[in-house]
């Protein structure tokens, strides 16, 4: 990840995101973004199609990094044994997967919070905020649906799964981004352990294998920026992903509390993440 994020990528990522900060996103034109980064207007275009696009650039690099990262573990994986396969958990290695984000996010510190202010800040991104973090779910499913046991990879289980650990890695996530001196990452495993361990026995608490760690290398020191495609302000719907991850029940009731002239958008998003945490 840190390696496709080089030279030109990275100095236009970053310029945009410092004249975003600074200019204001509107106000910033794709002729500031090229000559802060030092390359020309159709150099942009080639990597970019758009202002947008370059605001969430580094998403594109981390979902093909989580997807060759889940790939090496997938059944048909080339030069990966049956019985290697048979010692895979899959649930550990979405986990590892999302933990690679989030190490992704604070290896850049500067740019991540100054994305993440730049998403609060300007509504018009937020669509496209919403369609990302659908896109990590998706690729988590998918893996999932391939590599649980038959009797439950086409169950909701995955599609659960996915949800929780995307919903619980964007509230911790957020936090550290309010606070980027606190080391968050102690708490992240812990809750992604609370949530193998509800999915491995939903109706109530079961020992963490031994052998289960989904701490990948250490944070990385290039790349990062707000979440497993969200940065948006803290929701009662992200406490509540938190608080579901330590236990275990067959069944909730879910109370998530929005404003009043939330759009059926920010509703289902709500519902959703608490839901799926």
């Amino acid at each position: 990840m840190s390696a496709a994020r080089s030279n030109t990528h990275a100095q236009a990522v970053d310029a945009a995101i410092e004249l975003f900060t600074r200019k204001g996103y509107e106000q910033t034109t794709v002729e500031d973004i090229a000559d802060a980064a030092q390359i020309s207007r159709a150099t942009f275009f080639r990597r970019f199609r758009s202002k947008e696009d370059v605001v969430f650039a580094d998403h594109e690099l981390l979902l093909d990094a989580v997807v060759v990262l889940l790939g090496e573990t997938r059944p048909a994986a080339r030069g990966v044994t049956p019985e290697e396969l048979e010692n895979v958990d899959p649930y550990v290695e979405v986990c590892k997967a999302a933990r690679l984000v989030f190490d992704h996010h604070v290896g850049q510190r500067e740019t991540s919070v100054a994305r993440h202010r730049l998403l609060q800040d300007v509504p018009a991104l937020r669509d496209r905020e919403l369609v990302t973090t659908h896109r990590y779910e998706r690729a988590f499913t998918s893996y999932l649906r391939d590599t649980l046991p038959a009797d439950t990879r086409h169950s909701t289980a995955s599609v659960a799964f996915a949800a929780s650990v995307v919903a619980v890695h964007n509230a911790i996530l957020r936090r550290w981004l309010r606070d980027p001196d606190q080391d968050l990452r102690p708490e992240l495993e812990e809750a992604f352990a609370d949530l193998r361990r509800a999915a491995r026995n939903p109706a109530g608490p079961t020992t963490e294998p031994a052998t289960a760690s989904t701490s990948p290398a250490p944070a990385r020191t290039a790349g990062a920026e707000s979440g497993v495609g969200t940065a948006g302000t803290e929701s009662t719907a992200d406490r509540a992903a938190l608080a579901a991850a330590s236990t275990a029940p067959t069944r909730r009731v879910v109370v998530t509390v929005l404003d009043g002239d939330a759009d059926p958008d920010e509703v289902a998003r709500a519902v959703r993440d608490a839901l799926g945490a």
